[in-house]
């Protein structure tokens, strides 16, 4: 196991007196692990308490945002409640065919043994070809268990003849939501154990990754801090050639702009037993209550990381 210090000093995408945002490698939970340990364990015990703005999955590499003081955590984290936070995926499909660009507007709800699932049959959920748009048929979404709108854009890298390379970005922010939303339409991740059982016997890591993500530090005066966590090699294996940065970033900005256009479901993620935001009552017992700063919003601060896993 990789220590703290190790990690640290290779995963710093920014850092400053109040947050820090850290390139996750695959393979390590960010907290809560139960039989191992976590990137916060891993900190305490070597001496530095973090507080998780926001999750993303074990098997998904990436930007994670931390804050250093517990007087700044509220603040960041109801910049995700509230989805005012930009958030962008790189994400390899185990399939092609999918097209330019698209959008799966498929509602969750929690099925067998707490599995997140869509709130539908697979044989009612449509493709509407004009509007490049999965959705289920009108009248099919469950109603006998709680439902969660989700919301979920992307657009098309890079495809050869086995493999698509997506840049995605997730309107909703729901458990999973990438993940479930792509294998529900028939283009799984490739990697992925919740859809491919014999992923980690082959050695596969999950081709998910946290690759931008933009927030506010009320704590500089509102500035907006924009972070990029380039890929590591391990996820490019199955896209050859990689991208360009450039090819990244024009594909990523065009769906933006089709995401100004995106009227997104109302999504409370207060009282959402699928959201994957971080609130005060997930933080450990004595940690005590976030409070909230306030500031203006200033022009963006970029930093791109060297790596986005080890």
């Amino acid at each position: 196991m990789t220590t703290w210090s190790e990690l640290r000093r290779g995963a710093v995408l920014f850092e400053d007196e109040a947050a820090l945002v850290l390139a996750k490698p695959p393979g390590i939970a960010v907290m809560g692990e139960r039989h191992g340990t976590d990137l916060v364990r891993l900190a305490e015990e070597a001496g530095e308490t973090l507080f998780p703005a926001h999750r993303i999955d074990k098997n998904t590499s990436g930007a994670i945002l931390f804050a250093k003081r517990l007087e700044f955590h509220g603040d960041l984290t109801r910049q995700f409640n509230k989805r005012t936070v930009d958030k962008a995926y790189l994400a390899v499909t185990a399939s092609t065919g999918l097209p330019e660009r698209g959008r799966i507007t498929l509602p969750f709800s929690v099925g067998r043994k707490n599995r997140v699932r869509v709130a539908g049959n697979r044989s009612d959920i449509g493709f509407d070809a004009q509007r490049s748009r999965w959705s289920l048929a009108p009248g099919t979404e469950f109603g006998h268990v709680r439902t969660y709108p989700s919301d979920t854009g992307f657009a098309r890298a890079w495809h050869d003849d086995r493999h698509t390379l997506l840049v995605v970005v997730p309107h909703t922010g729901r458990r999973h939501q990438i993940r479930v939303h792509l294998a529900w339409i028939g283009h799984p991740i490739l990697g992925d154990p919740l859809f491919d059982k014999n992923a980690e016997a082959a050695g596969l890591r999950t081709f998910l990754h946290s690759w931008r993500l933009a927030f506010d530090a009320a704590w500089a005066g509102g500035a907006r801090v924009e972070v990029l966590a380039p890929p590591g090699p391990d996820f490019w294996q199955p896209v050859t050639p990689p991208p360009s940065d450039e090819l990244l970033d024009r594909t990523y900005h065009r769906l933006r702009e089709d995401d100004a256009q995106v009227d997104v479901p109302d999504d409370d993620a207060t009282d959402d037993a699928l959201s994957d935001d971080i609130r005060p009552g997930d933080l450990r017992p004595g940690d005590g209550a976030p409070r909230r700063t306030g500031g203006r919003r200033r022009p963006p601060h970029r930093h791109r990381g060297r790596s986005g896993s080890s």
